[in-house]
């Protein structure tokens, strides 16, 4: 009988665990458990004294170029005493592993797993701590570039909102606000002087759920899969747009973005000019993700709905909605 074409798969956590035990000569006694599916899938490798993080990248998301690039600056990252997850190279020094999965080939990176806890409500002096670590990076990555994404306006919000048109109707009033307030932001991003702004590469997706913390101030950051080219902004208003939603007062959301853009400026200054764009960097790398959730999720899943696109899109909304209230 002829096997049946599939879209995407799920590898077996024991022949995963085998391949990588024999390709990182591991012991017998490290366990491959599925920990995450998602854009790509995560698997935790472990015994009872070691935990390693094996990313297998989905098929046809990522270039073998495109991961080297993430690797590199990883390592790069790492070389410099930077508390990142990094990664780790097999007995014949390769970082990257093929596997023949049913829909084609994808690849698979070991990392280093990153110790402490994920904390949603964070201390300020873990608000502080975050902003130093981010800082750090970017004065690392300040004026470089790697080949990949050049997260510019098209890049965030025009082919975004082309992958959203797919699925839903631009008649809808989430749709129509989408447009428009892509468009303002894009306008924003034209008129802005672009030598007054740090450029470099940018992680995009810091947030809690992609940052391990021990004792409140000891932050490792990991999930470079979005890193790109870009305003060093954009990490920030990524950040502070996270913490918008989980800081419901805003009085303590306003103490703890404080104390995050203090950490930030003990090593990099932000000038008014990119402290001003904050609202615009947070909203548009929402509607990015909100574009690669159309590009990448399976639309058949139930939470991928029109509702969903309500919530998302009211988040923006209240996001713009308060810094335009407080602009005036």
């Amino acid at each position: 009988m002829t096997t049946f074409p599939v879209i995407a798969s799920i590898l077996s956590e024991e022949e995963l665990g085998d391949f990588i035990k024999i390709r990182y000569q591991l012991s017998e006694n490290f366990e491959c458990k599925l920990f995450r599916t998602g854009v790509n899938h995560t698997y935790i490798i472990s015994n009872p004294t070691k935990k390693y993080v094996v990313r297998v990248y989905c098929h046809n998301w990522r270039t073998k170029i495109e991961i080297q690039e993430e690797l590199n600056l990883l390592r790069l990252l790492q070389e410099n005493n930077l508390s990142v997850s990094f990664p780790i190279s097999d007995k014949n020094f390769n970082y990257i592993q093929e596997i023949n999965a049913p829909e084609g080939t994808r690849y698979a990176v070991l990392f280093a797993f990153a110790e402490g806890e994920k904390m949603r409500f964070m201390s300020n002096d873990t608000c502080f701590a975050i902003g130093s670590l981010v800082s750090e990076i970017h004065s690392i990555t300040k004026n470089k570039s790697i080949n990949r994404t050049n997260y510019n306006s098209e890049q965030l919000l025009i082919n975004s909102y082309k992958q959203l048109t797919q699925f839903f109707s631009e008649e809808l009033p989430e749709m129509k606000y989408l447009k428009e307030i892509g468009n303002e932001i894009s306008k924003t991003f034209q008129k802005i002087n672009q030598s007054d702004f740090q450029k470099g590469i940018v992680h995009l997706d810091i947030w809690y759920d992609n940052f391990s913390v021990k004792d409140e101030s000891e932050i490792t950051i990991f999930d470079f899969d979005n890193c790109g080219n870009g305003l060093l902004i954009l990490d920030v208003g990524y950040f502070c747009k996270q913490l918008f939603f989980i800081e419901s007062e805003k009085k303590i959301y306003e103490s703890k973005v404080q104390s995050f853009l203090t950490g930030y400026q003990q090593r990099s200054q932000l000038t008014d000019e990119e402290i001003s764009l904050i609202p615009e960097a947070g909203a548009s790398i929402f509607i990015f993700y909100l574009g690669v959730q159309a590009q990448r999720y399976d639309w058949s899943n139930i939470f991928l709905t029109e509702n969903y696109l309500k919530m998302f899109v009211g988040r923006i909304k209240s996001w713009i909605d308060y810094y335009k209230l407080n602009r005036d």
